[in-house]
């Protein structure tokens, strides 16, 4: 993944597949309800969502400076990654437990908290979510950087998050509805409130990625435009 001229290649990748990760953890272990509705809609959210869109934002600093190709291999390493999250905690869980865990803390709970990290149903969501979304964002970014002629970031950022995001938040609660990780009676709330906190978080963030993007491309001496 990484060239010997990028000496900060790893560093971006490293956050953006441990954020991926322990946002997916987050998402199954707890559902979040401020007391807040639009509409007659309660928003209310998973775990995940605060961590989350980080991944888009590391994700359009690794599209913008190394370009499409490095950014595709950065996903897929994510991929990879939770492909052997999921593995373990499924080893785990089919393991036999110790007598005084099982009585203090029980595979009950753990099927609880994890169970959607053991036995596919937040894997499954996150990982066909995860695909779609990021690469529809990191595809999008790049062809209007090249159309754009590397101008207006935010709006290049925006644009492409409020697509890729969508596709994601779709995809993720959907499949995980129907595994039955979610209850279906939140499934229009989780996607709303999902939506709206992740696009609202990278709209936040857009000074760090202007400024996170602008040092790298001074470091590193590259700024790629995909023209092939």
């Amino acid at each position: 993944m990484s060239s010997p001229s990028f000496r900060h290649l790893d560093i971006i990748a490293s956050f953006f597949v441990g954020i991926l990760i322990v946002s997916n953890i987050a998402s199954s272990a707890k559902i979040v309800d401020m007391g807040v509705s639009i509409f007659s809609i309660p928003l209310v959210f998973d775990g995940g969502t605060l961590l989350f869109p980080l991944v888009y934002v590391l994700g359009d600093v690794l599209t913008e400076v190394y370009g499409f190709k490095t950014a595709r291999r950065v996903i897929w390493t994510g991929f990879a990654a939770m492909a052997l999250t999921v593995l373990v905690f499924f080893t785990l869980g089919a393991l036999p437990s110790e007598a005084f865990w099982e009585a203090e803390t029980g595979s009950v709970a753990y099927n609880a908290v994890l169970g959607g990290m053991s036995y596919g149903g937040i894997v499954a969501a996150s990982l066909c979510a995860y695909l779609a979304g990021e690469f529809t964002n990191a595809a999008i970014l790049s062809r209007l950087k090249v159309r754009m002629k590397g101008r207006l970031l935010f709006v290049r950022t925006i644009g492409s998050t409020l697509i890729g995001e969508l596709l994601d938040t779709l995809i993720f609660v959907l499949i995980a509805t129907l595994a039955g990780v979610f209850d279906r009676e939140i499934f229009w709330s989780l996607v709303l409130t999902n939506y709206i906190l992740k696009c609202g978080i990278e709209v936040l963030m857009t000074p760090f990625t202007y400024w996170a993007s602008g040092l790298l491309k001074r470091k590193e001496g590259v700024d790629v435009y995909d023209t092939r």
